[in-house]
């Protein structure tokens, strides 16, 4: 039953993360159609999206305390296929094949996932994320993922190299250090509020901070990666690689699948890959939309009653640049 609540509180709060985009979205769109923009932080509908946004990531934050890590990360193809269909139905995107087919990709390794999920029934006191700190496994793979990272961090700075993979690689170094501390501080947190006191030992602020200091360059790599490459490129890659790094994370911390039959193992692993197909199948060869384009159709936006399109008095391909300007400068127009 605790295990069957984290599942539940995973896949309602990256649900609510995707209605929060949707929002966001919306707020942005109705903006771009006033006569004199304003500032989005300006704009309420935008502030809904954002608190909906935290409760979404409170609510995934709080699903550690209750499932594994193999169980939780992967359910984050749940915000991919509700960002999808909350599109199609109120924003009144055309539907794919592909968004169909991707769908049912995704839902149905969801299926194998929670079906086929490791049962963790023992209690994560302070005392076991201490012991686990200090294991030989555990030592092992950081020193590894510490060497990985200095790497990737050598060809990213010193020799200019911004490839999506070693962007979303680091991302997902981070990450699986992010979610070893979530699980830890999440877990703790649960049970203190149960009666069991465990705040009171230093291993969880240790936990805390590693909690947010990987989690604050964590999002710094993946702020660059989406300001270099485009979101249908990024999106299924980083799934991908996030959601690999946190259950290789979630065996060698937690031993989550130590006691699991090898039928249980693969039937994981089959529905993760699909997971993984069907997130891929829903971002790929999906067309970015920018809100800078020439023509604004406002009765495609919710609320909206204008039918008429907005058409910036252009005449040429390069508009919103100056003459003469050399090709860096129009490239940032």
């Amino acid at each position: 039953q605790t295990q069957l609540l984290g599942v539940l509180l995973a896949a309602a709060s990256n649900f609510l993360i995707s209605v929060s985009l949707s929002i966001q979205k919306c707020a942005h769109l109705r903006l771009a159609c006033q006569t004199e923009p304003k500032p989005y932080y300006t704009s309420k509908l935008w502030w809904c999206g954002i608190i909906l946004l935290g409760l979404g990531e409170v609510g995934n934050f709080t699903a550690y305390g209750f499932a594994p890590i193999a169980l939780v990360a992967p359910l984050g193809c749940v915000s991919v296929i509700g960002t999808a269909a909350i599109s199609v139905l109120f924003l009144k995107q055309t539907v794919r094949a592909a968004d169909i087919l991707g769908g049912t990709l995704a839902v149905a390794g969801t299926y194998l996932l929670v079906t086929f999920a490791p049962n963790v029934p023992q209690e994560l006191t302070a005392r076991r994320v201490q012991n686990n700190l200090v294991s030989w496994p555990f030592l092992v793979y950081v020193i590894l993922e510490i060497i990985t990272f200095c790497i990737l961090l050598y060809f990213y700075k010193r020799k200019a190299v911004k490839h999506i993979m070693i962007l979303l690689m680091m991302v997902a170094l981070l990450a699986s250090l992010t979610v070893i501390a979530v699980k830890a501080v999440a877990s703790m947190i649960t049970l203190s509020v149960k009666g069991k006191m465990q705040l009171t030992y230093p291993v969880f602020y240790i936990m805390l901070i590693l909690m947010a200091t990987s989690c604050v360059f964590q999002v710094k790599f993946l702020n660059q990666a989406m300001h270099l490459y485009e979101a249908t490129a990024v999106v299924p890659i980083n799934f991908m690689l996030f959601t690999t790094s946190a259950i290789v994370s979630g065996v060698i911390f937690y031993q989550e699948f130590q006691s699991a039959a090898l039928l249980s193992v693969f039937m994981f692993l089959f529905g993760c890959l699909l997971s993984f197909l069907g997130v891929f199948v829903i971002a790929r060869n999906k067309k970015e939309e920018h809100l800078q384009v020439p023509y604004i159709d406002c009765g495609r936006i919710p609320g909206q009653k204008l039918t008429g399109k907005i058409q910036p008095d252009s005449y040429s391909s390069c508009y919103g640049t100056l003459n003469n300007e050399d090709d860096s400068v129009k490239t940032q127009s």
